[in-house]
């Protein structure tokens, strides 16, 4: 409750407090950009193995969906990066950091998935299909309690206590 008082006496104006979002989101985004980037990085590799020739039809298609869901979270988080280009100078910066807070929310979702996929795969081929189906199916629920359900509690709470 105290932080959540002391930011409503920020003296800043508008078009401040719309900068200091958007610096906020963009250091999110980077650390967003750093788990995919070490994900897809791991999955790229993969192909190069002497093991991935055995992998059998379900293995080989989580590994494209992998990949692919690698290249659309990449390129959703740096879809921020380019929108700002073009509307640089164009006054839309409440726009701007409206459109990156929803991706930055859809670019959770896919590391997300990114993770809960990868995870499946690794655990399948080295442990066997029910192996790698339970370490996708506790890793999607950690993550849904992790990324959704305490977020949300949180913000009730403080919504409760203002």
């Amino acid at each position: 409750m105290q932080e959540r008082s002391a930011q409503g006496s920020r003296n800043e104006s508008a078009v401040e407090k719309l900068d200091r979002n958007w610096m906020e989101l963009l250091q999110e985004l980077r650390v967003l950009q750093t788990g995919v980037q070490i994900l897809a990085g791991f999955l790229l590799t993969l192909p190069f193995q002497s093991r991935f020739e055995t992998l059998d039809d379900y293995q080989t298609t989580l590994y494209l969906a992998n990949v692919a869901l690698a290249a659309l979270t990449t390129a959703l988080i740096l879809l921020p990066v380019s929108v700002h280009r073009r509307l640089f100078r164009l006054h839309l910066r409440a726009a701007l950091v409206s459109s990156a807070d929803r991706i930055a929310k859809v670019s959770l979702a896919g590391i997300g998935l990114l993770s809960v996929g990868t995870s499946s795969l690794v655990f399948d081929v080295t442990a066997g299909r029910a192996a790698g189906l339970w370490a996708g199916a506790v890793l999607l629920t950690v993550l849904l309690i992790l990324l959704v359900y305490v977020p949300s509690r949180l913000r009730r709470q403080a919504e409760k206590e203002s």
